[in-house]
């Protein structure tokens, strides 16, 4: 049984390694695939938030109308008792009494779906940074592939030192690439960062001259183009000869 459970073992570790090397064969069209996935997925979210902002603003116009509604009764019912019609009062104001129980019940459904639609809001806001940044990575990961791959090829076909350079080139590649993969992440998280603190449209106010401490060229041109102004202060003691009369 023991020979057995090994030979067991054997054929599932040969199966695994298997399937792990077709994965690894194919890992970008993995990856491609994988994030043709999450644009639909993340279509399919909009689809969602779309439709509740839809049924959002429905119920919003159907409150609209009950108030517009019940403004209209209550006057028709001041007006039904001030001509001793009791009775319909009576029936309009039972009608008024319906349709504030609707909006009494209505009113908490209307803010849950706001906050329903913040969330979705921000997940999928999240849910595209990501997918770009991931979309950046494989861009990367595609271009050092093939570079890769060409060195590959040059070191297969070189002997001795050469086969050392192509080695040590295939490392210096791969530091390459971590550090630009890095760095991409530095950058989407700086960027995020400046989108929650709100720097990104200072930048862009600072640049359109709406904030103080940017200047443009067309500034420094009306500054220059301004006429020198000379100012004259007379000496002490010296007196502005007087023109001669005419």
């Amino acid at each position: 049984m023991s020979m057995l459970r090994k030979l067991s073992a054997l054929f599932r570790g040969s199966a695994h390694d298997a399937a792990q090397g077709v994965v690894d064969a194919n890992a970008l069209k993995i990856l491609d695939q994988e994030i043709r996935d999450a644009d639909n997925a993340q279509g399919k979210a909009r689809d969602d938030l779309a439709g509740l902002v839809a049924r959002r603003r429905m119920a919003e116009n159907e409150m609209a109308s009950f108030r517009d509604q019940i403004a209209k009764y209550e006057s028709s019912a001041r007006s039904a008792l001030g001509q001793g019609k009791t009775d319909l009062a009576r029936e309009v104001a039972g009608r008024i009494a319906e349709l504030e129980v609707e909006i009494t019940s209505r009113g908490p459904l209307i803010e849950d779906m706001k906050t329903a639609e913040t969330r979705l809001r921000t997940a999928i806001a999240s849910t595209d940074q990501k997918i770009e940044t991931l979309r950046r990575e494989i861009d990367i990961v595609k271009v050092n592939d093939s570079v890769q791959r060409a060195q590959t090829s040059v070191a297969l076909n070189s002997a001795g030192a050469q086969s050392r350079i192509g080695s040590a080139a295939d490392s210096l590649q791969r530091i390459k690439q971590r550090q630009a993969i890095q760095e991409e992440k530095l950058n989407a998280s700086q960027a995020l960062e400046d989108r929650r603190t709100g720097a990104d449209l200072d930048a862009k106010l600072r640049e359109a001259g709406i904030l103080p401490g940017h200047s443009s060229a067309d500034d420094v041109l009306a500054r220059l183009s301004q006429p020198d102004v000379t100012v004259v202060t007379p000496r002490i003691g010296q007196s502005t000869p007087d023109k001669d009369p005419a």
